[in-house]
């Protein structure tokens, strides 16, 4: 809305006539403080100098942080000591001569007396951050209250402490807050709702703010109830806290017994939104006082969380919901102040101006004394910045509030989150702290400083802002210039709160998709045969409509699964337990999925030198556990590659397949090309899926359940994603806070139902003896509330079915010397609802270690070292996900070398793979079939088959790598002059296409903040060639081979092509076996073989349709994204790449 300028009616002056008079007010503040005789002994005024001159140099903020996080963070002494020895080898000419040869001595002694030096290293960094916080402990805590009081000062304290993850840390932040503002000499207080709450449910508003309520209740009690007077302010985190913190702050002073309290709220001024919800607290304000109540107060910052809500915004793609910049926010800031400092808006809200810039502070000085409101008003500053400065303003205004966080020493690591903004404000140029030690000094910084406030205020106009962010539930991303993420809702929004609300009800007694399902099942092997007939005639006319015609018509999809949002998550909570958040999830990765193959079927027609053929039937055979998001990307690829698809949902998903066809249906997708078939697992089933006509089967389930497809029809081409024991590493270089918080996101979303959960936590020396890790993790896990998903205040839903067999013995039963450090409890009598798991005692080797459950359960494996770690991670016969939390860039760069897995995770969670982003696909048993990866570039390419065609551009002027050269030199006496010129062309394609993309690791993600990298590892792959091979088409193979996985290669020959190839290939060191065919059929077992000429369904009898054993067997292209896949093995790196929203040099130094 819009408020004209004549309503406001604030009296004059406006802001604007004040700029002159305010730049004169600072110049005096300036010149008085530099004429003081400064107290060279006061250690505050020295550290905060010190500290700004570090801060000051480029490399300043990056080495302070890294000393926090490496020195400081870790409990270890010796992994602290080593940390410090790297640290000191690094550039540091920064620090002052002291610091910079204390950081030298220590770096060299320090991994001879750790113990010593450690402490002797934290105790110097505390001296440089120290006066920005103060010490809990009760004796300190007390005298440095009287001091700091001394100088005239008021003290709000605000208790830091660890991640709230869970009710016992949420109880202990809050005791500590009570007996603080118990003591005789803490009269004010700060708390912020997520320190009370272990999980704000943003979905269930209304009864988050119950919760919230009745916890902070007994403060709030303890402060009307006290003698002396005491002040409670509600602190504001995130856009997303907004309105949940407002909801609280009101419902709480609406109370009867809380009338007569005056309390605080904060909002900040980053938010456009801001303005709107201040003219609304003044509103109730005024209420409430009209009614005999107390009023309250406003504290204004500009916000202190920018770096985290942008962070927050571009991980979800959701519209940034600050300004967009400083001096917007700046300009914002005074906007506020213009609207609030009248008499008819203070009658019933004072006004906390909080902040450092001088100008703001001489502006509003000056606004609230010419409109007769300076009592109304309360200048507030930060502990120990600019203490100089801190003291002649409070002379002159009257006295300051300083904002004062405590903390224990012995957890000093926990105000990392606190220090790393202050020290960010102090290190950016946008922001004035970066020039207040030096403002009365340098003309040129105050002019800098002057010119920004005069533009700021002239950028005030007399309109309330609209919010930045809007979200309709039926939103479709913009796919006009190409692929873009889908977004998911937001439930810090009204409107996305309120439509929630009615899908949590559509839940109850749903019955979507059950006419569908009646007109689309069979129960008849005949029944079957008439389904394949069916797509076996509607398939050429479907691939006939070309690659854009296809992919045009899938987009369409993206707006039907758009529409019916709300009916796909009421389904899915319906039917399998999906509570809404997790599968909102789920339904902007179908629009993402549709999209994305959408502009591969276009690329499928564009592949020089090679022609796709597509199969003609695929069957899909989505999982129960993503029945939104895999039940709609299975059947959207083959559709987009060509195929006829027949739909099998999973049993226990069966209405969620039927919408999600429905959808495809009403996009335009013809009946006959995309078939449901709702079939029992029968004789009926078990037919349609090794139906000899049957092209191509995508299966996303159990590596057993490829097995039995196979045991079926042996040459069954299966393209599976299957089974995952997947684990997460945590070293003593982690920030076990957020480790904590990933495993809990990782082990229990989906109740543990998704292939990609974390079921074992590997945690290395100290990490796994350190009692406050495993204390977050327990206390997080046993907070979780279980509950049915039409509850929008569940955490977790149940089960898709009731435990049975290996979940059940999972939930039940331990393995020998193993002990419950959280037992799993069953809710219902039905078996779907338990509380989650947590095993200890897991050894190498042992049922847990290797098995997956699939189920809300987890197990903790120690390590003495990350070596041991990385072998316990891929000692498993999977390899889906794997991550590791470590802050230590040399320990991310060995871990990323070694571990075996499809997709990898960094400080970060290891679920949620998202569509191009982090294609998602494993390694091992954790795939059956090509393996490409699903939202990757390469699905489409395998899912059928290519023949050669003619290249139609020129040869690339990339030469061969040196080993490939050698090899073509000794084949060219033995193929044809033709030949040569293909074979050369081709090795040419190769090198240009390796040194493009296949051969280097990209950032496919397009975010700053975190790093999302796809590169391709070699792969141990046979090249065969048989006897009905042409020697040229077996040479370009091994070209491509030789150049992608080099000597991870293996060939054998049929002997009549050995004298000549096999003499070729020793020339250049490479092994080679021959072996006639029938010989080399026989010894077929698992592994994977790019077959060159044969017959791969006799290949695949022999080897008994092992799931294990994996052939390419296409015509010999010269394409090199064809024919360098057999080779190759795609793996997603995901990396967490700032920290507390800055950039974090480390993870972005490391090398992928």
């Amino acid at each position: 809305m819009s408020i004209d300028a004549d309503t406001w009616a604030s009296p004059s002056p406006r802001p604007a006539d004040l700029v002159d008079e305010a730049v004169e007010q600072v110049h005096t503040w300036l010149r008085d403080t530099n004429g003081v005789s400064k107290r060279t002994t006061d250690r505050a005024q020295i550290a905060a100098g010190l500290l700004s001159d570090v801060l000051s140099h480029p490399a300043g903020l990056p080495f302070t942080l890294a000393f926090i996080d490496r020195v400081v963070r870790p409990e270890d002494a010796r992994t602290a000591a080593a940390n410090l020895a790297e640290l000191s080898k690094t550039d540091c000419s920064f620090l002052p001569a002291a610091l910079q040869m204390a950081v030298r001595t220590g770096g060299r002694m320090a991994p001879i007396a750790p113990d010593i030096v450690v402490p002797a290293a934290r105790n110097a960094l505390r001296q440089l951050v120290g006066h920005l916080v103060v010490d809990a402990r009760p004796g300190p805590l007390t005298r440095t209250l009287k001091a700091l009081r001394s100088s005239g000062v008021r003290l709000n304290l605000n208790l830091l402490g660890e991640a709230v993850l869970g009710d016992r840390e949420a109880e202990s932040r809050l005791e500590g807050t009570m007996n603080l503002l118990a003591r005789d000499d803490v009269d004010y207080v700060s708390i912020k709702i997520s320190a009370v709450v272990n999980q704000l449910d943003l979905w269930a508003h209304e009864a988050t703010v119950d919760e919230v309520v009745e916890q902070l209740l007994p403060l709030y009690h303890l402060a009307a109830n006290s003698p002396k007077p005491k002040f409670i302010n509600l602190d504001m985190e995130e856009y997303h806290d907004l309105d949940l913190t407002i909801g609280v702050f009101q419902k709480l002073l609406d109370r009867p017994e809380l009338h007569n309290l005056e309390a605080g709220i904060v909002l900040q001024a980053y938010l456009p939104d801001s303005l709107a919800a201040l003219q609304g607290l003044v509103e109730w304000a005024d209420r409430r006082t009209a009614a005999g109540g107390a009023g309250i107060k406003v504290r204004l910052v500009k916000g202190a969380n920018l770096a985290m809500e942008r962070v927050d915004a571009e991980i979800h793609g959701w519209q940034q919901t600050p300004w967009p910049s400083k001096l917007a926010t700046d300009t914002n800031y005074k906007r506020i102040l213009d609207w609030a400092l009248t008499p008819e808006r203070t009658r019933s809200v004072r006004y906390g101006v909080a902040g450092h810039n001088l100008f703001d502070i001489a502006l509003t000085k000056l606004l609230s004394e010419r409109r007769g409101v300076r009592d109304r008003v309360e200048f507030e500053m930060l502990l120990g910045m600019a203490p100089d400065q801190v003291e002649r303003i409070g002379a002159d205004v009257g006295g300051l509030l300083l904002y004062t966080p405590v903390v224990d020493p012995a957890h000093f690591d926990v105000a990392i989150s606190y220090l790393v903004r202050r020290l960010e404000e102090n290190a950016a140029s946008e922001n004035f702290m970066s020039a207040v030690f030096q403002l009365g000094h340098d003309s040129d910084l105050f002019a800098r400083e002057e010119a920004r406030f005069r533009t700021a205020v002239a950028g005030i106009t007399r309109d309330v802002p609209e919010p930045r962010r809007h979200q309709e539930p039926d939103r479709v991303p913009d796919l006009s210039d190409g692929f873009v993420q889908s977004t998911d809702s937001d439930p810090s929004l009204p409107n996305i709160r309120a439509w929630a609300a009615t899908v949590a009800e559509e839940m109850k007694g749903c019955q979507l998709g059950e006419t569908t399902l009646a007109a689309n099942h069979i129960d008849t092997v005949g029944q079957a045969d008439a389904v394949i007939a069916t797509a076996l005639d509607a398939q050429p006319g479907w691939a006939a409509r070309g690659g854009h015609e296809r992919a045009e018509m899938l987009r369409k999809v993206t707006k039907a699964f758009a529409d019916r949002r709300g009916d796909l998550l009421a389904v899915a909570g319906a039917e399998t337990g999906k509570i809404l958040a997790e599968g909102d999830v789920e339904v902007s990765e179908a629009i993402d999925f549709a999209a994305w193959y959408a502009d591969r079927a276009e690329e499928l027609e564009t592949v020089d030198g090679a022609e796709f053929i597509p199969p003609r039937v695929t069957v899909v055979t989505p999982p129960w556990n993503f029945a939104l998001s895999i039940t709609a990307g299975s059947p959207l690829s083959a559709l987009a590659a060509g195929s006829s698809v027949l739909l099998k949902p999973a049993p226990q998903a069966r209405h969620c397949g039927a919408v999600i066809a429905e959808c495809l249906w009403e996009a335009g997708i013809p009946r006959d090309v995309l078939q449901l078939v709702d079939v029992e697992e029968n004789e009926a089933g078990k037919h349609l899926v090794s139906h000899p006509e049957v092209d191509r089967v995508i299966l996303t389930g159990a590596w057993e359940t490829a097995k039995l497809f196979r045991s079926w029809r042996h040459d069954l081409p299966v393209l599976a994603e299957t089974s995952g024991k997947n684990s997460i590493i945590v070293t003593e270089n982690a920030d076990y806070d957020l480790a904590a918080a990933d495993i809990i996101k990782a082990a229990f979303g989906n109740a543990g139902q998704k292939c990609s959960a974390a079921s074992l936590i590997i945690l290395v020396g100290q990490a796994y003896r350190s009692e406050r890790l495993r204390n977050q993790i327990l206390d997080a896990a046993s907070s979780i509330r279980v509950g049915s998903p039409s509850d929008l205040r569940s955490q977790m839903g149940p089960l898709a079915e009731p435990a049975k067999g290996k979940l059940l013995d999972g939930l039940t039963k331990l393995d020998p010397g193993q002990v419950w450090a959280l037992k799993p409890v069953r809710i219902d009598k039905e078996g779907r609802y338990w509380s989650p798991g947590v095993r200890g005692g897991i050894k190498p080797g042992d049922p847990y270690h290797i098995t997956e459950y699939f189920g809300p359960i987890t197990g903790i494996m120690y390590a003495p070292d990350l070596a041991t770690a990385i072998e316990y991670q891929n000692g498993t016969a999977f390899g889906l996900t794997a991550g590791l939390h470590s802050l230590d860039p040399s320990e991310i760069e060995y871990w990323a070398e070694r571990v075996k897995a499809g997709n990898l995770y960094v400080n970060r969670g290891i679920t949620g793979a998202i569509v191009g982003r982090q294609p998602f696909g494993g390694w091992k048993r954790s795939a059956v079939g090509p393996g490409a990866k699903a939202g990757g570039y390469h699905y489409l390419q395998v899912l059928g088959s290519w023949k050669r065609s003619d290249v139609t551009t020129p040869t690339p002027a990339d030469r061969p790598c040196a080993l490939v050269e050698q090899f073509v030199g000794h084949v060219e006496g033995i193929i044809t002059r033709e030949e040569r010129a293909w074979l050369l062309d081709a090795v040419a394609r190769d090198a240009h296409e390796w040194g493009e993309w296949f051969g280097r690791s990209t950032d496919i993600g397009g975010l700053e903040r975190e790093r999302n990298v796809l590169r391709y590892r070699p792969a141990p792959t046979q090249v065969r060639g048989c006897a009905d091979a042409k020697p040229v088409d077996v040479a370009r193979v091994i070209a491509v081979g030789l150049l992608a996985a080099g000597h991870e290669m293996s060939v054998s020959l049929d002997p009549s092509l050995d004298e000549g190839l096999g003499r070729a290939l020793r020339s250049v060191g490479v092994a080679v076996t021959t072996a006639s065919d029938d010989d080399w059929y026989a010894s077929l077992g698992a592994g994977r073989v790019r077959l060159v000429g044969g017959d791969p369904s006799r290949a695949a009898d022999e080897a008994d349709g092992d799931p294990d054993l994996a052939v390419w067997a296409n015509e010999v292209t010269s394409a090199p994204q064809i024919e360098l896949l057999p080779f190759l093995r795609e793996q997603s790196v995901s990396v967490t790449a700032h920290r507390f929203g800055n950039p974090d040099t480390g993870a972005l130094s490391v090398k992928l």
